[in-house]
């Protein structure tokens, strides 16, 4: 079930920039682009957030972490590294995250990592490279190399924050709840970055043309907010809760894979041999990664995390 919302989550939030990119081909700027995005789906979560307001009160760091780093933080540092160095560098400097993970486990949390979590992080970013082709790209820029890591830095916190779990009352935070406030604080930080009063919001009633074919830019903003955000974030977070940090990041690298093979797809961007290759090197790597995860009821504490334990509390069921 854990690795199931896991490459469903990795596949929502892969088709999302075959959906934004014909809408930034129409005229709207990339950042106006991630402020819809996850505008939209702050508004969509509106009511849960509603529903689960105590949140507020019993876990605000949490909250605001989650919707500083694993919201904002990822889309702000991610746009900023992309306008300095070319987007496949980005993405594999992005996708260090889950190497880091493991750093985090192993050094901060001070708990044992496998070698099947390791070498499967060290075969996901291989074949991540060569997905992206990082060689077609290989330009040296300090500033967007760091904000590169900054964004790996932010999806860090993404996965260690959505594996919180319970407070000093016992209670286990709905994935749910915290979701919706982390979309609603990331909301709040890109509207202050995007500055959305100056979009061409004309563009969002006409078409957009996807490889020849026009689409209505409101079906393809729709696909980004409830598809490619909204439950891309409630299947990803409720799997680290399921698999672990660390397993969860590296299927994470997936969504990369997914992206490409989209793009391919529908938007007629066609994929070369190092491609293909690479993708299937990132799937076995996620493969092997999930298979350190111990069984149901194992006490070994290498890549089980509190995900079993917690999702069995009512708090915490999605």
């Amino acid at each position: 079930m854990g690795l199931g919302l896991a490459l469903a989550s990795a596949l929502a939030f892969g088709g999302s920039g075959v959906a934004a990119k014909p809408l930034i081909e129409a005229g709207l700027d990339p950042l106006h682009v991630v402020w819809l995005r996850v505008a939209g789906a702050a508004l969509v979560m509106l009511p849960l957030a509603v529903r689960h307001r105590a949140l507020v009160r019993r876990r605000p760091a949490l909250l605001a972490g989650f919707g500083l780093l694993g919201v904002a933080g990822v889309q702000a540092f991610y746009f900023a590294s992309i306008s300095r160095i070319p987007v496949g560098v980005a993405l594999l400097v992005e996708y260090l995250a889950p190497a880091l993970v493991l750093g985090w486990v192993r050094f901060v949390q001070r708990r044992p990592v496998t070698r099947a979590a390791a070498l499967g992080v060290v075969l996901a970013v291989g074949g991540l490279a060569c997905v992206v082709e990082i060689w077609a790209g290989l330009g040296f820029d300090a500033l967007g190399l760091l904000l590169a890591l900054g964004a790996a830095c932010c999806q860090v916190g993404y996965f260690v924050l959505s594996d919180q779990g319970s407070d000093a009352a016992g209670e286990a935070p709905d994935p749910l709840g915290v979701i919706a406030y982390g979309l609603l604080v990331g909301a709040a930080v890109l509207t202050v970055v995007a500055r959305p009063w100056t979009m061409e919001w004309a563009v969002l009633a006409g078409s957009a043309d996807m490889d020849g074919t026009p689409v209505a830019a409101a079906l393809l903003l729709s696909w980004i907010v409830l598809i490619a955000t909204v439950v891309a974030y409630v299947t990803g977070v409720v799997s680290v809760r399921r698999l672990s940090p660390q397993v969860a990041g590296v299927v994470a690298c997936l969504e990369a894979v997914v992206a490409t093979v989209l793009a391919w797809v529908l938007l007629g961007e066609h994929l070369s041999a190092p491609q293909v290759i690479g993708g299937a090197v990132v799937l076995l790597g996620a493969l092997i990664a999930q298979s350190s995860a111990p069984a149901k009821g194992s006490a070994e504490p290498v890549a089980g995390g509190s995900g079993e334990r917690e999702l069995s509390r009512p708090g915490s069921a999605a």
